[in-house]
């Protein structure tokens, strides 16, 4: 083994279980100077913007947020038409992203912070022990300070952030976090507000990208455009909170619309930076990137997620289980591997991201994840398919949901009967047609029975 070179050890040590050991304990403590090649194992880059909705893209049909960089990386690669958040809120949603595992049986199932554990394995750990340089920037929502969530105790060499949700609701905050400990940001102490935490969020991105660009890298970048600030919504009416309203300050919107346009396409202008730097260092082949959402369209902070039709065709929004609330806005790009300009019906989800950059690494996923790969998908090959796909969601009742092939279920509490939807033909889920396929309620119900483990933190519960 001594004779092998790091790319060769990283391959052969992959193949089995004791191989997934073997890395962890010889390059958990990787030099700097000591790059990867990026041939074998390409860069990763997965933007998640925060309650962006189905509609809110021009390549998703939205007619007046522009969107240019955004549709560039769906023209230059693949859209995805029925891909599927973790969960209809943010904590959960990010924590099927992390682990490969959906709400049934993931360790976060709703916003109450609870953090991950030791035990918990996250997709940034299964990179970093493969050789990954790997970071995190905006929003993490899976761990306190000083608990085993954090993001540095959860495989990323480098973290700037919110830690919580609702911390993350503040785009001008006084302090943020690196690595484990707070930084004030220069700007923001009362009564002053002119530092926007986005912007830092871009240029972190750029200096991490520039920091690793001769070694593998996976940089998680969880932006928190376009949520609202929900506190400052309660107090003043509005929580579109944006330095300004270009470029749509002379359109005539109300105020709260133009804001949350200008929140998305300023988003869309720094995805532009990202991707160009990306074309500017000779990465641009060498990098496959990711763009979603965490969950469907938002109707805090007193915007109107109906105004722009942000759900697009779809039944409502976060906190539904409807389509609205978890069919997601979801891009890949990667020159010479994905077609460009595709654009693919192939029903995945959050948990399916873990098994994905772990077969883009060479590397071995956790047993007992509910995630699978859709690199065959991406790389225009056949795919294993799920049996089905499960959410629940505990805020208020106990609500279920589950697709299942052309079929959608969802329980809205233990006292109320299944409603079952046909999306092939009402993808708006207007048609309860469970009294006509009893057999499919059956199978369906049998489903939820199995989906789940029980939770100490979130029980079934009635109201």
């Amino acid at each position: 083994m001594a004779n092998l070179n790091r790319r060769e050890f990283i391959r052969i040590a992959s193949a089995g279980a004791l191989g997934a050991q073997v890395i962890g304990s010889a390059f958990a403590q990787t030099p700097v100077d000591d790059p990867l090649s990026t041939s074998d194992m390409p860069n990763i880059i997965f933007i998640l913007a925060d309650d962006l909705g189905y509609g809110d893209l021009g390549c998703y049909g939205q007619k007046q947020i522009l969107t240019p960089n955004v549709d560039k990386i769906a023209s230059e690669g693949v859209r995805f038409t029925d891909c599927y958040s973790g969960s209809t809120v943010c904590a959960p949603s990010r924590c099927c992203l992390m682990t490969g595992l959906h709400t049934g049986h993931a360790r976060v199932r709703g916003n109450e912070r609870v953090p991950l554990r030791p035990e918990d394995v996250t997709v940034a750990e299964i990179l970093q022990k493969a050789g990954y340089r790997t970071g995190i920037i905006g929003k993490w929502g899976l761990g306190e300070p000083d608990t085993t969530g954090i993001p540095n105790k959860k495989g990323f060499d480098s973290w700037f952030g919110y830690l919580n949700q609702r911390h993350a609701h503040d785009y001008y905050p006084k302090e943020l976090w690196r690595n484990q400990e707070l930084v004030s940001i220069e700007g923001n102490i009362a009564p002053s507000k002119s530092t926007y935490s986005h912007d830092l969020f871009t240029n972190e991105a750029l200096k991490f990208i520039e920091q690793n660009k001769r070694a593998s890298f996976f940089l998680y970048l969880a932006y928190t455009i376009p949520h609202a600030n929900n506190e400052l919504g309660k107090e003043t009416g509005d929580g579109m909170e944006v330095p300004d309203a270009a470029p749509y300050a002379n359109k005539p919107w109300p105020q709260l619309e133009k804001k949350f346009a200008a929140m998305i396409t300023r988003m869309d202008q720094d995805v532009g930076r990202v991707m160009t730097l990306l074309r500017t260092l000779g990465l641009d082949e060498q990098t496959i990137v990711f763009f979603s959402s965490d969950n469907g369209p938002h109707h805090e902070g007193g915007h109107d997620a109906k105004y722009f039709h942000s759900s697009g065709p779809l039944r409502g929004t976060k906190r539904d289980l409807y389509e609205g609330g978890i069919r997601v806005p979801m891009l890949a790009r990667w020159p010479g591997k994905i077609k460009a300009g595709t654009v693919n019906n192939h029903p995945w989800a959050f948990g399916d991201f873990l098994p994905t950059a772990a077969e883009l690494a060479n590397a071995p996923s956790p047993s007992g994840i509910d995630g699978e790969s859709i690199l065959p998908t991406l790389l225009g090959q056949k795919q294993k398919g799920h049996e089905y796909f499960y959410w629940e969601f505990h805020e208020g009742e106990f609500k279920q949901a589950i697709r299942m092939g052309k079929w959608k279920a969802v329980r809205l509490s233990l006292q109320t009967p299944l409603e079952l939807f046909d999306l092939e033909s009402d993808i708006g889920e207007q048609s309860d047609v469970a009294a006509e396929n009893p057999k499919v309620v059956a199978k369906i119900e049998e489903a939820f029975a199995d989906a789940r483990t029980e939770s100490e933190y979130w029980p079934i519960r009635k109201l």
